[in-house]
């Protein structure tokens, strides 16, 4: 019997599940969600097929989707897998430079985007190319530019008309000639350096990740709620989509990422991929609790936490049963408190929290599974189909970032470098041999870019991103985003950037929570006239330099940041200084604040 591709597995689960909702979207104006069952899932999927193929779409050409997480989405990608055709997804913040150099590569002639600011950094790529030709407009709220004649609404292009029998003969023909090996996508990885590279994926890299997860979490039931939150341009929100799918879940569709604390809340859903950014925000949160309660209440509270960490992590997760005293304390705590919290940013519900993308400190890992939030820790790259690694059940390390995946081999390389091996590597980037040839041992293991090391039961511990570390000019190696983990865990920095190659000394740029300072500077009858001044005040940076070197008192002298300066505005992926993934660009800083940076030394 032949494997059960991506172009087939909507269609055989609407067979099954038919008016169960498969997709769940929110109205803008409203606030109202409503669900796409199974069979509308379905439908709609090949009245897009149909249209793609009266447009012209040929099996194996590239079709860009530009746009927010929408339902369209969904539609696309196994619409295209329906003709053959291969998805290239772009990030709904990348700008015009940015899309630009991914149409050019791919050759795109047509490209689907979502609302207003995608239109127009389309169009103005559509002026100059060679390659594009027309734009699909999903949300009928976008307004056209006066001289443009060729761009079309997305209900107007999936229009009935499309499809003829002729049409439909031509997409069953090419369903029915799938191959595991047929091309997927080409997801442009954002790149924290250097231009942009597409990774290609195939059926067999996502079908072999499904069999995969289905090993590690066989625990989990199937037809669970997941809010769909991180960008489906996202490897890691995409696989897991697709994964939800193939375990018949509900996907909740959250359109725009800065309601998340909203629509979490109406959800409420079982599952979500996030990255630590989340999860440190809720940390915060509490810690904010705590400090602010009664002595009383504060006593409650860390009772609570130790008491779940024991329950959890002393016991549970070695298979071994708490002794009673420790077990009734916990299923109080359970009903009462880490309830309520849980209950306040709406994960009360929660299965599985896969969370990835980036290092989360030991400390609020503790804290998180210690309030009985079911975190799956995990570590993977675009090249790997998402996860190498992930937490699993039970019998996880603290320290790592989960045990390596059933069917995955991992062995560590040269300078400590993780190499991975499996059915979920890539075959290789788009239109680049020389990069593919490059992060390829002759051996056939893929070289990550990670260093890091192994532990006996299987899990990888990560120690640094080897183009990140640095050395100072005394010849001391610097892991910056160590200290950056360790910094991020304190209340009043957002963000922060470490400086020191080939210096003296180590020193950082830090972006502060701006309301948190705003709040100390009232409790302190601190005035200021503006953020910079407040950045710049003295006792503003002595409190913050007396947290930074609390915080640090662990790491080796060379390693200590020794001085800072707080910055007045965010680091955001509009101004540059972030990838589409919420990663910093370490070159990009270094160039855009060398004055300030100067400054420090």
């Amino acid at each position: 019997m032949k494997q059960l591709l991506l172009s087939d597995l909507v269609h055989h689960k609407a067979e099954m599940l038919r008016e169960r909702a498969a997709l769940k979207i929110r109205n803008k104006q409203t606030g109202e969600w409503s669900p796409i069952s199974w069979k509308k899932f379905s439908e709609r999927i090949m009245d897009t097929a149909y249209a793609l193929c009266d447009y012209g779409v040929k099996e194996f050409s590239n079709v860009g989707i530009y746009m927010q997480n929408m339902a369209e989405c969904f539609y696309l990608d196994f619409a295209l897998f329906a003709n053959r055709a291969v998805a290239v997804p772009m990030y709904a913040t990348s700008t015009v430079p940015q899309i630009e150099y991914i149409i050019d590569e791919a050759q795109i002639e047509i490209i689907f985007v979502g609302e207003q600011f995608q239109y127009d950094n389309a169009y103005a790529v559509l002026k100059k190319s060679k390659s594009l030709k027309k734009i699909v407009i999903v949300d009928n709220e976008v307004s056209k530019a006066d001289d443009d004649t060729t761009s079309i609404y997305f209900e107007e292009f999936i229009s009935k008309q499309k499809a003829s029998e002729e049409n439909k003969s031509l997409v069953a023909k090419r369903m029915g000639e799938a191959q595991e090996e047929d091309i997927t996508h080409i997801l442009y990885t954002s790149g924290t350096t250097g231009e942009p590279k597409g990774v290609i994926l195939h059926h067999s890299n996502y079908l072999e990740a499904f069999r995969i997860h289905d090993i590690r979490l066989g625990f989990l039931p199937k037809g669970f709620t997941s809010m769909s939150f991180l960008p489906l341009t996202h490897i890691f929100e995409k696989a897991w989509a697709f994964l939800c799918i193939h375990n018949d879940c509900t996907i909740a569709i959250n359109l725009d990422p800065r309601e998340i604390q909203d629509t979490i809340k109406e959800v409420r859903p079982e599952g979500m991929c996030c990255v630590p950014r989340f999860w440190e925000k809720v940390y915060a949160g509490v810690q904010e609790k705590i400090a602010t309660s009664s002595p009383l209440l504060k006593k409650v509270f860390l009772d609570a936490i130790e008491t779940g960490r024991i329950h959890n992590l002393e016991y549970r997760n070695k298979e071994k049963r708490a002794p009673w005293q420790i077990r009734m304390k916990f299923n109080f705590y359970d009903k009462t408190i880490y309830k309520i919290l849980k209950k306040v940013v709406g994960i009360e519900n929660g299965l599985i929290f896969p969370c990835a993308g980036a290092a989360l400190s030991d400390k609020i890992n503790v804290f998180l599974q210690s309030v009985n939030i079911p975190l799956r820790y995990g570590y993977g790259l675009t090249e790997t189909t998402a996860t190498v690694s992930c937490f699993p059940q039970i019998d996880f390390e603290i320290g790592t970032v989960g045990k390596v995946m059933p069917g995955v081999e991992v062995k560590i390389g040269e300078n400590s470098e993780i190499l991975v091996k499996g059915k979920t590597v890539m075959h290789g980037y788009y239109k680049k041999p020389e990069e593919t040839a490059k992060v390829f041992t002759e051996d056939g293991f893929f070289r990550t870019g990670d260093a890091g090391y192994l532990t006996e039961k299987d899990g990888i511990v990560l120690t640094e991103r080897i183009k990140d570390l640095f050395k100072t000019s005394n010849g001391k190696y610097v892991a910056p985003q160590q200290i950056e983990i360790c910094l991020s865990e304190d209340k009043y920095i957002d963000m922060i950037a470490t400086i020191g190659d080939q210096r003296k000394y180590v020193t950082a740029l830090i972006v502060p929570v701006y309301e948190n300072l705003k709040a100390y500077a009232a409790q302190n009858g601190i005035e200021y006239k503006d953020m910079t001044d407040l950045c710049q005040n003295p006792q503003i940076y002595k409190m913050i330099e007396t947290r930074i070197q609390d915080l640090q008192k662990d790491f080796a002298n060379y390693e200590q940041i020794k001085k800072f300066t707080l910055l007045p505005e965010s680091f955001t992926m509009t101004t540059g200084e972030l990838t589409n993934t919420l990663k910093i660009k370490r070159q990009f800083i270094t160039e855009k604040y060398k004055d300030i940076i100067e400054l420090m030394y």
